[in-house]
């Protein structure tokens, strides 16, 4: 493992937990403890329902990422990056804090978006998610496209919507080349993200799982951690290094 040069990574939410962001499918997650949470970021439920838009952009507002800093985990990964090994992270989490760790931002791919952009559904219009946070404070409950009156929502992919495809290209291209490949606070639930590992194994990568919980993809994995990710990835890095 330590004589890996190429390696990949995949981040799920379970590596900005120690960051003060909950996860979602986890004994605390946010759709563990309100289920109803879940429609927040379902992409028809989110178009066809005013209250459920008024809610999603209320909880933007109050989302912890806001003010979340990179912990262990995060720095552990930009780490190897500094140190020289050709490290690219796909990673399904929108807070940012790879890149705010020290990642280079085109060594990481956001497959699922980005919580600090918005978006138009009907027109090529964007802007930042501050400037559009800045119309509901000041009682735009819930605000529409500036230039098209169409349906705003935040950068990123809801479930119901389709992955950008050449995003999906770059994090194919991060999982065929890995020498090794790291699967880091992911249920591997969500497709095709998970399936990025059997992509990697096929390619003849080693897979090291990090997570609490059994996923999916075990059976495939060379070593299986459950250890605390703020921990263990610090450990994987060290060892990578030794």
């Amino acid at each position: 493992m330590s004589a890996a040069r190429r390696i990949g990574a995949l981040t799920g939410a379970g590596i900005s937990t120690d960051s003060g962001i909950p996860d979602f499918r986890g004994p605390r997650g946010i759709w563990t403890t309100n289920p109803s949470a879940e429609l927040l970021t379902t992409y028809d439920a989110y178009l066809g329902d005013p209250e459920v838009r008024v809610r999603s952009w209320q909880a933007r507002r109050e989302n912890p990422a806001w003010h979340a800093e990179p912990n262990a985990a995060h720095r552990a990964l930009a780490e190897l990056e500094h140190a020289g090994r050709e490290i690219g992270i796909v990673t399904q989490n929108v807070d940012g804090l790879h890149q705010k760790a020290g990642s280079a931002p085109e060594r990481v791919v956001e497959i699922h978006g980005t919580m600090f952009g918005v978006e138009c559904v009907e027109c090529p219009y964007t802007a930042t998610m501050a400037a559009a946070l800045e119309r509901v404070a000041a009682g735009e409950p819930d605000p529409p496209c500036p230039r098209c009156g169409g349906v705003l929502k935040a950068a990123t992919i809801m479930f119901g919507q389709q992955l950008n495809r050449r995003t999906v290209a770059a994090a194919l291209a991060i999982a065929e080349r890995s020498e090794l490949f790291l699967a880091i606070g992911s249920s591997l639930q969500v497709e095709p993200a998970a399936s990025l590992c059997a992509v990697a194994v096929d390619a003849g990568a080693e897979l090291v799982i990090v997570n609490a919980e059994p996923t999916p993809y075990d059976g495939i994995a060379a070593e299986v951690i459950r250890e605390p990710i703020g921990t263990a990835v610090p450990a994987l890095v060290r060892t990578l290094l030794s």
